[in-house]
C-alpha cells in the first residue's frame, strides 16, 4: 500500500494564508473554518430547531448571522444556514452535525468547497461600495446575505462595523482575490 504524505493548501495553493495590506485595508485569507450546510427536511423545522438549541448551535435569521460559543450561522434560505466552526476542533463537521441532527436535516460537507476573505479596516464601506450592492452603510452589525463580486456569486457577513468576510467558491478564489486587490488600490 502507497504512503502518501499529503498536505494541505489554502484555496490560492499556498501552505499558510495570504495576508494583504493595501492602503488602509487588511486582506486576510481565512484558512481555519470548518464549514457545512444545514437543510431541515420538510415537516421537520421544529425539530431542527429544538435539535440546535440542545445541541447549542444558533440558527440565524433570515439575512443574518448568529454566533454561539462553539458554532456560527448564517441563514441561506428558508430552514437552511451555513455552519462554521473552527476547523483545528470540528474537521469533520459534518459527521459532527450529522450524528447531533440525525434524519431531521441533510448536511453537506463544505469546508473545502469555499475560500473566505476577511476584509479588516476603519471604514471598509468605500471599499465595498465598489464591490458589491450590499449596502454596508445601513445593514446592522450580523447582517449576512448572498451577492456577486465581478460575477462571482458571494456571501457577504458584517461581522463588526469594521470586519467584513466575503465567502465564495473556492475555484474563484484567485479572481475574488485580484477583484479586491484592484478596488482596494482604486479607493
Amino acid at each position: 500500500m502507497a504512503n502518501h504524505a499529503l498536505k494541505s493548501m489554502t484555496a490560492l495553493g499556498a501552505a499558510t494564508p495570504t495576508v494583504l495590506n493595501i492602503g488602509t485595508y487588511r486582506i486576510t485569507e481565512c484558512f481555519d473554518v470548518a464549514l457545512a450546510s444545514l437543510a431541515s427536511r420538510r415537516g421537520r423545522e421544529n425539530d431542527v430547531a429544538k435539535l440546535a438549541a440542545k445541541a447549542r448551535i444558533p440558527l440565524a435569521a433570515p439575512s443574518h448571522l448568529a454566533a454561539g460559543k462553539t458554532f456560527n450561522s448564517f441563514w441561506l434560505s428558508p430552514a437552511q444556514w451555513m455552519i462554521e466552526a473552527d476547523f483545528t476542533k470540528h474537521e469533520d463537521i459534518a459527521a459532527e452535525l450529522k450524528s447531533l441532527f440525525g434524519d431531521a436535516a441533510s448536511i453537506t460537507e463544505q469546508t473545502d468547497a469555499w475560500v473566505r476573505f476577511d476584509v479588516a479596516a476603519e471604514n471598509p464601506l468605500p471599499l465595498f461600495e465598489r464591490l458589491c450592492n450590499v449596502d454596508l452603510a445601513t445593514v446592522p452589525i450580523g447582517f449576512a446575505s448572498r451577492t456577486v463580486i465581478e460575477h462571482i456569486g458571494c456571501y457577504v457577513i458584517k461581522r463588526s462595523a469594521k470586519d467584513i468576510t466575503i465567502y465564495a467558491p473556492r475555484s474563484s478564489a484567485q479572481s475574488l482575490l485580484h477583484a479586491i486587490e484592484v478596488t482596494a488600490n482604486s479607493v
